[in-house]
């Protein structure tokens, strides 16, 4: 089994392309042995996993919003899928936002009044929809030593204020609205606030507190 991983491994070098470092996945749990790789990672295009015997991974693509398990083999990660050799991958398409997952700078640093304006039309000034999450309980990535600020923009909701000290950040960079026990208004609209960066998102309607898959309630602030 080791030299036809070596083998797989040596074919994915050749076949895989200089691809740039930008994240195309997450890893959403990892099971067993899986040199190099941790739980909450991100992933980039090109990068090769290999797992280990009874080993296995979760990878939610940012992308394409496909979350797959891979069991065992040899993983390439790509663009919006991956490719697995000697190994075993079961995918599913859930529900996830590409807009909520990165929010651009040009909405990240307009005034909280601004910036929700401007997200709700489009160029034409018809309504547009909101960057959205699946789960009333957000994943925010944020750098930790700085404040995160959520205000409802479309009712009535108390302010959440959240110091992001290190002690409360799941792997040093994330804020995990459903361990700290605090949740959202399925169909909500909101501004997350960090210094003097405002960021428009919103709940969907059909949202719920029950467990999602992370990439459909992922906020990429940082």
């Amino acid at each position: 089994m080791r030299s036809l991983i070596g083998v797989a491994v040596g074919a994915f070098c050749v076949a895989a392309p200089a691809l740039a470092e930008t994240p195309a996945a997450i890893v959403e749990d990892v099971q067993g042995k899986v040199d190099g790789i941790a739980f909450m990672d991100y992933v980039a295009p090109g990068k090769i996993i290999k797992l280990g015997p009874k080993a296995s991974i979760t990878l939610s693509y940012l992308k394409s919003c496909q979350r797959e398990t891979i069991s065992e083999g040899v993983v390439l990660v790509g663009a919006e899928q991956s490719t697995v050799q000697l190994g075993e991958v079961k995918r599913e398409k859930v529900p996830c936002d590409t807009n909520a997952a990165k929010l651009s700078e040009r909405e990240a640093n307009q005034s909280a009044a601004t910036t929700f304006r401007t997200m709700r039309s489009d160029a034409k000034g018809s309504p547009a929809k909101l960057p959205t999450l699946y789960g009333t309980a957000p994943l925010v990535q944020a750098k930790s030593g700085s404040t995160l600020v959520i205000e409802r923009t479309d009712g009535k909701e108390p302010t959440i204020t959240v110091p992001l000290k290190n002690e409360v950040m799941v792997g040093g960079k994330f804020y995990d609205f459903a361990k700290a026990g605090k949740s959202l208004t399925p169909g909500g609209s909101y501004l997350a606030i960090l210094g003097a960066k405002r960021y428009a998102f919103q709940v969907d309607a059909s949202a719920t507190s029950s467990p999602t898959p992370i990439v459909g309630r992922l906020l990429r602030l940082e």
